[in-house]
């Protein structure tokens, strides 16, 4: 019990560790821009595989920097060329922009690398366990990757919090006008924010890739959700976000972890479940078989209760 608690507890920190990484980047170009980015988790993939290509070339240390410049260049290139002209037809236009961005991307991925699983493997220098606890190995790249991830939400508190940039951005999120008549460019500030947010989902992509399996399916996947993330924790809330992607890993991994039905509950206060009991099938659904529907089932009691989120200041 107690190695299912420890190893759990890992994984699903590790889990929500890299839902925030994604999800950081769609609040904030939501925040500051109002746009909801489905083509967001397509980065994320992009990422992937620009980092499965530049490790063939030259090693996977060079990829985890080169990548992610490179989709967020991509990133403040649309933004630029094609949703700062969309954004005046409203925000139904940029959703279906956002969208045809995405399906282009998936597109381009399975003509450039196929469609199936690209072979991008763990590098040498992490291929080891890092610890054994109860007879059970835990690899260093997930110690790595968990890592990873703190030090770039611990990065990005500290550029938002402790520096003229990140007074810039926090002021341009409710105040455009008034920092743009103090000479800034707001315009640019919208661009870097963009490619900035889809940075860190390719940086999700290179951490997450070797350890997950990366193919063009990658983002279909992880994409529902990471909204559910974004709208838990409350949209624009980069608190928010944090809190829901710790909050839904964790719940999502312990789930799959327990083997643990209705029918076995209800067995232990003396009611008996048959196969031909009405709806046995449902009694008798473990909590590891509906753990993927828990997250949505959260969204839904979190849109009626509280359309704000957990932490946000705005209705959903």
């Amino acid at each position: 019990m107690l190695e299912l608690i420890v190893f759990s507890t890992l994984n699903g920190l590790l889990y929500g560790m890299l839902l925030f990484l994604l999800a950081s980047g769609l609040t904030l170009i939501f925040s500051m821009m109002g746009v909801l980015n489905f083509a967001h988790a397509s980065f994320y993939m992009l990422g992937a595989y620009f980092g499965y290509q530049v490790s063939r070339w030259v090693g996977y240390w060079p990829g985890l920097v080169v990548a992610p410049l490179l989709v967020g260049v991509i990133g403040a290139l649309i933004e630029r060329y094609g949703l700062r002209m969309v954004h005046k037809h409203g925000h139904v236009a940029e959703l279906l922009f956002t969208f045809g961005i995405a399906y282009i991307i998936e597109e381009l991925v399975q003509m450039v690398w196929g469609k199936i699983p690209v072979d991008y493997r763990v590098p040498e220098a992490l291929n080891f366990p890092a610890f054994t606890l109860f007879a059970t190995n835990y690899p260093a790249f997930r110690m790595f990757m968990l890592l990873m991830s703190v030090a770039v939400f611990v990065g990005l508190l500290l550029l938002l919090t402790r520096t003229r940039v990140g007074l810039v951005i926090r002021a341009a999120l409710t105040h455009p006008h008034m920092v743009g008549m103090l000479g800034h460019n707001v315009p640019l500030v919208f661009m870097m924010v963009f490619g900035v947010g889809c940075g860190l989902a390719a940086l999700a992509g290179v951490i997450a890739g070797p350890a997950l399996v990366t193919q063009p399916a990658m983002a279909a996947a992880l994409g529902p959700i990471l909204f559910v993330v974004v709208v838990v924790g409350g949209l624009g809330s980069l608190a928010g976000a944090f809190v829901a992607s710790l909050l839904i890993g964790l719940v999502q991994t312990f789930a799959v972890a327990l083997n643990v039905s209705l029918a076995d509950l209800l067995a232990k206060v003396g009611v008996k479940v048959t196969p031909d009991s009405f709806g046995a099938d449902l009694w008798m659904a473990t909590i590891a078989q509906v753990a993927p529907i828990i997250p949505y089932v959260l969204l839904v009691l979190i849109l009626i209760f509280r359309p704000k989120g957990l932490l946000g200041d705005r209705d959903t």
